[in-house]
């Protein structure tokens, strides 16, 4: 099965879609195509549910009157002496994703399968589309550049609302983030710090996206709006210049250069893979959707409150993720205000996959063992 016989989704930070495969890939701000076999079976695909917020608010004053906001589950709840749900796990995509993404089989068959860390026979399993992506409320519905201008701390309200009055649940015993889940999964820390108990997020840092990062994002956007055919927003085909050009740019970001080295040795076979996966990320696009999750990060800073994370939280990310690069330290510093938090830098591998090994189970398992055992409730 190739990176494009599988599913798309809108993809990061202007990529605006995804590419999942079960035997190859690449990984994409936020998404993860990969080479890494991965087994076979058993294939996952989730129970539907969909929750309407009615009349939500958000952090602009602007409203919707129903925010839809669609969901999968696998597994199911389990409830203790006192009839509280315990067993529940939020699961969240990155940008551009959707409930789907994180059934990526190198994901999915490494972790839900029996005596696996989150055993579907064992844990209730929650994955959102998070507004903006998949079939939840977005801008290619109708309202385009008119749709709410969204943000993380929106997006992880909904995801609480939904959880709360939706499937009437107190209590997570375990919120698992990538990329743009990453940084939910502090907000949520910071916003509802009872609420889990425990955090894992995977290749993100909890500071304000600045630098080359906001770049990124910034020329992502901007490549999109001063292409003539946008029409701010009112195009009748998409912007293909600036859908091109901003993938183009991101592709790099979310690229791992020892991979990419072995996978296309010859000029050939990187022009031929670059062409391929541009044609298929133009038609998959919606830039209005993308220009709208690229800049969702815009007001994202959880560093001043970090010291309200109580849980235990086990923070990853990796020595080739070209988005969250190690040099920059930041990690290692904001990590001593959590005071039961734990940092890893995964060393570079063949198995690593740059930003995408947040998707690369079976790199960073023994973590997500370890932060269960932790974080166990007491009796």
């Amino acid at each position: 099965m190739t990176r494009f016989q599988l599913f798309m989704s809108f993809a990061f930070t202007a990529l605006a879609f995804v590419f999942l495969a079960a035997s190859s890939g690449r990984s994409l701000h936020g998404q993860t195509m990969t080479t890494t076999t991965a087994p076979a079976s058993p294939t996952y695909s989730g129970s539907p549910g969909e929750y309407i917020a009615h009349d939500f608010r958000f952090g602009t004053r602007e409203t919707l009157p129903a925010l839809h906001l669609h969901y999968l589950t696998l597994g199911k709840p389990h409830r203790n002496a006192s009839g509280r749900v315990d067993n529940a796990v939020l699961l969240l995509h990155g940008t551009g994703g959707n409930a789907h993404t994180l059934f990526n089989p190198v994901f999915a068959s490494v972790l839900f399968g029996p005596g696996q860390p989150l055993d579907v026979a064992k844990y209730y399993l929650i994955f959102p589309d998070d507004i903006g992506h998949g079939e939840s409320s977005k801008p290619s519905d109708g309202l385009r550049m008119k749709f709410p201008h969204y943000d993380y701390d929106d997006m992880v309200r909904s995801q609480h609302q939904m959880l709360v009055d939706g499937l009437h649940l107190d209590h997570l015993r375990l919120i698992l983030g990538t990329s743009m889940g990453c940084m939910q999964s502090f907000v949520w820390g910071e916003t509802y710090p009872g609420f889990m108990d425990a955090l894992m997020p995977l290749a993100c840092n909890a500071v304000e996206l600045a630098g080359r990062n906001r770049m990124t994002r910034y020329m992502a956007i901007e490549n999109i709006e001063r292409d003539p055919a946008w029409q701010n927003g009112n195009y009748t085909t998409e912007p293909e210049v600036g859908l091109r050009t901003a993938n183009e740019m991101l592709l790099i970001m979310g690229s791992a250069p020892l991979y990419y080295q072995k996978m296309y040795p010859t000029r050939a076979a990187a022009e031929q893979d670059v062409d391929a996966y541009l044609d298929h990320a133009v038609k998959a696009t919606d830039a209005n959707n993308l220009i709208y999750y690229v800049d969702a990060s815009r007001n994202y800073d959880p560093s001043r409150n970090l010291a309200k994370i109580k849980v235990p939280v086990m923070w990853i990310n990796s020595a080739d993720d070209f988005i969250n690069p190690p040099e920059l330290g930041i990690a290692e510093q904001q990590v001593k205000e959590m005071p039961r938090a734990k940092f890893v830098i995964l060393p570079i591998t063949d198995q690593t996959r740059g930003h995408g090994t947040h998707t690369i189970a079976s790199v960073w398992k023994q973590y997500l063992v370890e932060l269960l055992a932790e974080s166990e409730p007491r009796p």
